[in-house]
Parts: C-alpha cells; structure tokens; sequence
C-alpha cells in the first residue's frame, strides 16, 4: 500500500508558493492516477465502484491502523501518491450502497448525472447563507422550496408567484437532512407556541423559564408515536425542554400511532397544565414504513390548538404517485412536512428540507446580522439552523426537472411494487416469516424453519419467549455473515408484535428504492440467508437446537 507522503519514484513534495500556485491554477492531467480515476467514474461509475470496493468485510481495527497517526504532514503529498492511498485505505474499505442487493438502508444508485453536476457544484463553491455569496443560487433555492411546498400543499400558481421570492417570507428551510429538518420544525413551533406578550418579549429573547411562567404552564411536549425519529429527542435536547419531554405514544399492530391513546395523552396533559409543542405524524417510520393516520392525527392537532407536523423524510415523495398518494391523505393539513431529498429524491447526502404551510411561520427563528443576513434581504441564512451551506438545491433542481414528476411517479411505483413482491416471496417461502407487511416500500422478515414456524402459535407463553431468544440470535448471525460476505446487506431491527404477546423479536429489515434491485436479485438473497442458516456453523447449531425441542415437543 502507498503511504501518503512517499512517491514511488522516492522524490518528495515541498511547500514553495510556486508548486502551492500550481495546485490552484493546473488541472490534474488525464493520465494522472487522479485524472484516469475522473474519467472511469464519469465513464462506468458503476464499474469503478465494482473494481474497487472489496467485496468480503475487513475488521474496522485494522482499517483504523490506515488512520492511526494524529499528526499533519509537514511536508505535501503528491497528488497521484495521496489518491493512491485513497484508493487502498478508503474506496475499497467503503460501503458500495449503490449496489442493487444493498437494500438494508434508506441509500440508493444515483442516477449518472449527479456526478458532472456535482463538479460543477463544487467548482462554484457558493455560500448560499447569503445573496452576496451565492446570487442565482438563492433564488433556485426558493423555487426548489417552492415545487416541493406545492406537491405538498397543492396552492395555485398564483400563491406561489407571491410568495416564493418574498424577502420578508420563506416557504421553507433547507438544510443537511431530515435531523436538522426536524429540530427546525419544533424550534419554530416552540417559539411560535410562547410568542411575544404584553410584558413579555418572546421565548427566543427570555428563554424557557420565563415563558413557562408568563404563559402559567407546567412545562411543554411533543407528542410523537414510538416508531418516532431518534432526531425528535435530539431537538428536545436542545430547545431545553428535555427528552423526557417526547412522549412516545404506543403503536397499533400495524405500526400506526394509537389515537386512543393518544387522545388519552392530550386530556392528561390538559388536566396537568401543560402545552403541547407539536403533535408529529410520520409518513414513513424508519424500521417499517408505515405511515400515521394524518387526517386524524390533524383533527386532534386543531382541537388542542397546536402545531401539527409531518416527518415525510422517507415517504413524501409517494405524493409523486398518482396510485399510493391517497397514503399521505391529511398532509396537506400539516404545519410543517420534513422531506429528505438524498432518499427518495435520489441526490447525494445530504439534502433536507422542512416545508412550512405558513410563509410567515420562520420570521419566529429569523436571525440578522449588520455584516450579513440583514432585514429585508432574500438571504436565505435568516431561516436556518445553519451558517454557510452549499448550494445543494442545484441537485435537488437538476433531479426535479431531468426526471420530472412521471419519473419519481415510476420510481415510486417500481419500488412499492417491489416490496409487494418481495413479501410474497417471503410469504411462499415455508421457511420465513414476514412480520411486516410493506405499505410503502419497506418491509420486515425473520429466517424460523418451517416445522418451528407452525408450532410458534401453540407454545405456552414462557416457552415462546426462550424460543424467540434463539431465533433472535439466528436473524443477528445469519445478518453478520450475509453482510461480511459482501454479496448483498439486510439490515436488523428490533419489534414488538402482537402475534407474541408484544414481545420484542429480532427481525431483517429491506429497504426497496434502489430502481437496479431485481425480484431475481431479492430471490438469490433469501436463497443466500437460507443456506448461511444451514452452512454456517453457529446459524446450523441453532436451528438443529430448534428442531431438536421441535422433535421433544
């Protein structure tokens, strides 16, 4: 392996202004090692990932020894020395999540167009945390806010000329996904919550304490179901009302948030005196893809006066689809929707963005500065989270508009389509048992042998759970050796279901966006976990200890 730092030819890099100059102003030649890489990946991206992206897992601790040393170089590395280095120590140690049997997360192939679109990106380097440091950049930003508030809330053309480029106003924040998206939704709903009073100046002058008190509340929650977004409790964390403050609300057997329990949580809450932030709906849960009742879930955000927002970072843009979008019904209604464009808006990470239905809901967060973001101005950094941002939009528009709203509609189709598919495979497979069926394009499964599998109904409480322990153990084994053998990834998820008296089982869990994913792809797969539970021999010893209290039995 190369070593940064050391040419082959033992001649070194030095720092001089003149060879400094260079780096700034000649391009590397295409037949550099860095110049030869540009053109394969331009060329065959899909082949360069291929050659060199090792296929079979190596240990992270002896790909950390490549990243072992804390110091700077005090001396350059050539170029084609350090993109060498690269090539051994951090391409082919990298995941290859393009590839069409990589479906245990929410990542996908990107179509080919975002690589030359993406240098371009780069090459302007804007700023777009303002005007002057970013100029048409701003305004492609707005409209691409604008194209995704309308599929959200469907306004005519007429709205959206008034409001899209408004100074004072914005349709929405974008920012580095669906986290931030999430924090700025209730960052937003906070401050419009405890807004400015007779007698006092708002929470964003005086902070929590006062508003609790001026407001005479005994403290303020969000209400979101159990399948809710880990990023919920981080943006609790920092709006200072604690993560204790993010009730989970129990789910029904089909992943769904329970409105009665719910409605059961606001009546409490109202007895006790305290505010709700926000109540959040999700269009697409993380582990299985279900979306909430919405037009329900809106009914209750307006009875109890407060704000209702969406998590769609995963399932807004089912609203492409003619045929599933009846899925999101009561979106519409939302105060916020986050949606995610590096999942299924098919764009590099990372690229969220949090739509609001009121252009004036984000004057609560706008900050100004003399020297920059001043009052009146289109920056767009008075609304967000974050300072300097790059220009990302120009992704997300280049996507919109070379696939177009047909195309995601197709996109979305195939890869629900898919996932029906693929559960039926598992459901004529004697051998598997799916424990969640896909409503979007996510679905869940376990490997339990089939003579095991028909005699699960029948065990005594106590027994089952001993017997889940062991095929627990089965799904995270077989997961670990399909994953190091490089061919294709599941990921693993941890559900309670009703068919076990809510006890928490282990389970696979595929994610099905990826348009390169083939039925035959998802076929060899099962084919793969079937005989790793059979070859493998810790997977073999579990199920022949399963089938062994089988026989007893």
């Amino acid at each position: 392996m190369m070593t940064p730092g050391k040419a082959s030819d033992q001649k070194h890099a030095v720092a001089n202004l003149s060879n400094l100059y260079r780096i700034f102003t000649v391009p590397e030649s295409p037949d550099s090692t860095l110049g030869r890489i540009d053109q394969e990946i331009s060329q065959n991206l899909n082949g360069f990932l291929r050659n060199h992206i090792v296929a079979t897992e190596q240990d992270l601790t002896i790909i950390e020894q490549g990243f072992s040393s804390p110091r700077i170089p005090e001396q350059p590395t050539f170029v084609s020395d350090y993109t060498e280095f690269l090539l051994d120590t951090l391409v082919a140690q990298s995941v290859h999540t393009a590839a069409p049997g990589f479906v245990g997360h929410m990542t996908s192939a990107l179509p080919n167009f975002m690589l030359p679109l993406s240098r371009i990106m780069t090459a302007l380097n804007q700023n777009l945390v303002k005007i002057e440091t970013s100029k048409a950049f701003t305004p492609m930003e707005r409209q691409v806010l604008g194209m995704l508030h309308a599929l959200i809330y469907g306004k005519d053309d007429a709205y959206y000329q008034h409001w899209m480029h408004d100074p004072e106003c914005a349709l929405g924040s974008f920012c580095s996904g669906g986290t931030l998206a999430n924090i700025t939704a209730l960052w937003v709903a906070r401050n419009n919550l405890f807004p400015a009073d007779d007698g006092f100046q708002g929470i964003a002058k005086e902070g929590l304490y006062r508003a609790f008190r001026h407001y005479g509340c005994e403290g303020a929650v969000v209400l979101i179901s159990q399948r809710g977004h880990y990023s919920f409790g981080k943006a609790a964390d920092l709006l200072g009302i604690g993560r204790d403050s993010i009730i989970a609300i129990p789910t029904d057997a089909d992943n769904r948030i329970d409105i009665g329990e719910l409605q059961a949580t606001c009546d409490r809450l109202k007895e006790q005196g305290i505010r709700i932030i926000s109540l959040v709906g999700i269009a697409g849960t993380t582990e299985t893809g279900n979306v909430d009742p919405l037009d329900k879930l809106a009914d209750i955000a307006e009875q109890q006066g407060c704000h209702f927002h969406v998590d769609a970072a995963w399932g807004g843009p089912t609203l492409f689809s003619e045929t599933y979008k009846p899925l999101l019904k009561g979106i519409e209604r939302a105060d916020s929707v986050t949606i995610d464009a590096h999942k299924q808006l098919y764009v590099p990470m990372g690229a969220g963005m949090v739509l609001f239905k009121n252009p004036a809901s984000l004057s609560s967060i706008e900050h100004h500065a003399e020297y920059i973001l001043r009052k009146g101005s289109k920056d767009l950094g008075s609304h967000t989270l974050e300072g300097s941002r790059p220009g990302t939009a120009m992704l997300v528009h280049s996507a919109l508009n070379i696939i177009g709203r047909k195309g995601y509609e197709l996109l979305i189709d195939k890869g629900i389509g898919i996932a029906r598919t693929f559960a039926a495979m598992i459901d004529a497979d004697a051998d598997f048992e799916l424990i969640t069926e896909p409503e979007l394009n996510l679905l869940t499964y376990r490997y339990v042998p089939a003579p095991l599998q028909a005699l699960l109904p029948k065990l005594p409480a106590g027994e089952l759970a001993a017997v889940n322990r062991e095929l627990d153990a089965l799904t995270m084994q077989i997961q670990k050796v399909q994953r190091a053998a490089g061919q294709s990834f599941v990921s693993r998820t941890r559900l309670s279901r009703p068919q076990y008296d809510n006890d928490t089982i282990t389970v696979f869990r595929v994610v099905l966006a990826n348009p390169l994913t083939t039925p035959e792809i998802l076929r060899e797969m099962l084919a793969e976990q079937k005989q790793i539970a059979t070859e493998d021999p810790e997977a073999a010893a579990i199920v022949a200890g399963l089938l062994e209290s089988v026989a007893e039995d």
